[in-house]
């Protein structure tokens, strides 16, 4: 699936149109609204092209309106510091003269320090032990997997058994489906794309409810990421993700993402909407 891959390279791939402003697309797809991964990918990107020789090591950020799928998205960057050691960069996506989304970014230049981690759970399968996820309903090519840039297999359940484990807890293998070119900005905004697709969902499994009883109105209100070590995305990435808190129809939950040789590469935190639809009798 390398087609799908080039197109969300292409994707992030953002066209300048003045100095600290960029401007991104949505792709040609059946959504009411923008992916929430697409704008937090696109804004680190555009973030991250007004920094020399320094990674991103953190972001929080704020979904703020319902992007509109048939509008472009205008990214405005503030550089709000360049220090010796770390650079911020503030990032807002703008559609009808109104923000959608907000970003404040870290980079951090390299540098030798202390190390631990935590350690990769014991007994987790290998993700060939497994079978690709696969939402009813959508294109697979001859493996049976989606037909999408990200791959996904879980180990614990999946967003389809909502309601039949009251654990809130969600283990999951997650690549993408092609070749990517060695460009580790690429790979740490496509893991940032990749980071909205199954965090909530962590939350939501523990409803009390199977999922055809009712209906959910779920959507991500705010997102954090920490970039521990460099990542690749053509690789398994194994998240563990941990749900700890639902109320006042917001959920939240954290995920600790390692790569195949067990090291600690981030950690992702989101909380969103979960609000109840009653399904009309």
């Amino acid at each position: 699936m390398q087609a799908e891959v080039d197109a969300l390279i292409e994707l992030l791939d953002l066209e300048p149109i003045e100095k600290d402003i960029f401007r991104g697309v949505s792709p040609q797809e059946d959504r009411q609204r923008v992916f929430g991964g697409q704008v937090a990918g696109q804004a680190l990107v555009a973030a991250t092209r007004t920094v020399e020789d320094r990674s991103v090591h953190s972001l929080q950020a704020y979904f703020i309106r319902p992007g509109d799928v048939e509008a472009p998205l205008v990214y405005l960057v503030e550089r709000v510091r360049d220090g010796r050691s770390f650079t911020t960069r503030r990032v807002t996506a703008i559609q009808h003269g109104q923000p959608i989304f907000a970003m404040s970014a870290s980079f951090h230049k390299e540098e030798e320090g202390f190390e631990h981690q935590t350690d990769l759970p014991a007994g987790i399968p290998d993700p060939e032990e497994l079978e690709p996820f696969v939402w009813d309903g959508f294109p697979v090519d001859d493996q049976g997997r989606m037909i999408r840039p990200i791959e996904l297999r879980y180990v614990t359940g999946s967003p389809a058994e909502r309601g039949q484990s009251r654990e809130p807890r969600l283990q999951v293998w997650l690549r993408a489906t092609g070749t990517l070119p060695e460009n580790p900005v690429l790979h740490t905004c496509m893991f940032t794309y990749a980071s909205d697709m199954t965090v909530l969902d962590t939350a939501t499994k523990a409803l009390p409810v199977r999922g055809n009883e009712i209906d959910i109105q779920a959507a991500s209100l705010d997102h954090a990421m920490w970039f521990h070590r460099p990542l690749r995305m053509d690789d398994w990435i194994f998240l563990d993700q941990v749900s700890n808190s639902a109320s006042n129809a917001r959920g939240l939950a954290w995920g600790t993402a390692w790569n195949r040789t067990g090291e600690l590469v981030a950690s992702v935190v989101q909380e969103g909407l979960i609000r109840p639809l009653r399904k009309q009798p």
